[in-house]
């Protein structure tokens, strides 16, 4: 994929778009990641229908940092989303964002007005203080996103967690992604984590009055599919959390048919 930059302030942003002139969809990629995570929706069928971009938040991929770590935290990349979504005139698009990127989204929500609808995966949305130990599954390789200083090791491990249990975790670009992200990004984000540093999400998805649909990989490693069934969803897509078989927290890469097919069932259904 050939990347473009787009200036924001004093950053500049890296994103990949693909060929389609559609309705628009902006991906937001997850922590230690970038927009490549999202190769198998860029050069698909689907990326030939929609005008599709791919974002680099700051700090990851190609994109500059923030100069400070304080600003990693979900109210500073949500800030990015919304000013990349004004620059590339994507306001009305479909926002969909995996893991780190799903609560960025829901961060990101009241400043996306004109946006058609949500799409959240590998995201388990959080109140504060954050059920961590019910929002998530027993994984000791969750503390990588946290950690400053990553080790090829804890890259390794951190990115086997994306996929299902024994399936190979590509070098490229997962691994790399990891290990190129800045380290200030993920103590940031752990610092982050405090009173009044996010949205309420529990209470921010129960009064949602745009769509919202949630993918869910069924051999997820990291996220618990049985809180998420919990929370009151009102406006959750088809009614029910959409489960990808064979495919755990990175279903756009493992299973890119199946999650390819249910995000243009939604943008259908969202752009009647």
């Amino acid at each position: 994929m050939q990347q473009k930059t787009l200036q924001l302030s004093s950053l500049k942003i890296g994103y990949y778009e693909s060929s389609g002139t559609g309705p628009a969809i902006m991906l937001i990629h997850g922590n230690s990641s970038s927009g490549l995570a999202y190769q198998h929706q860029i050069e698909s069928a689907l990326g030939e229908a929609y005008r599709i971009v791919a974002i680099d938040l700051p700090g990851h991929g190609n994109s500059d940092p923030f100069a400070e770590t304080s600003a990693y935290t979900l109210p500073g990349y949500a800030a990015i989303v919304a000013q990349a979504a004004t620059a590339l005139g994507m306001q009305d698009a479909v926002f969909v964002g995996w893991s780190l990127g799903g609560h960025i989204v829901l961060e990101a929500h009241n400043q996306l007005e004109m946006a058609r609808g949500f799409v959240i995966f590998g995201t388990p949305p959080l109140a504060f203080p954050p059920a961590m130990e019910e929002a998530f599954l027993a994984n000791p390789a969750v503390n990588v996103g946290f950690m400053a200083d990553v080790t090829e090791e804890d890259a390794r491990a951190y990115a086997a967690s994306f996929f299902a249990p024994g399936a190979a975790a590509p070098e490229t670009p997962f691994v790399t992604d990891i290990l190129r992200t800045d380290g200030k990004a993920r103590a940031g984000l752990a610092a982050s984590i405090r009173p009044e540093g996010y949205q309420d999400e529990v209470e921010l998805v129960a009064d949602l009055t745009l769509p919202l649909a949630v993918f869910h990989g069924k051999a997820e490693q990291l996220v618990n599919e049985a809180y998420i069934r919990k929370l009151t969803m009102p406006t959750l897509w088809r009614n029910e959390i959409q489960i990808i078989p064979d495919a755990g927290h990175a279903p756009q890469w493992e299973q890119p048919e199946a999650f390819n097919s249910l995000l243009e069932a939604f943008m259908i259904d969202v752009t009647k």
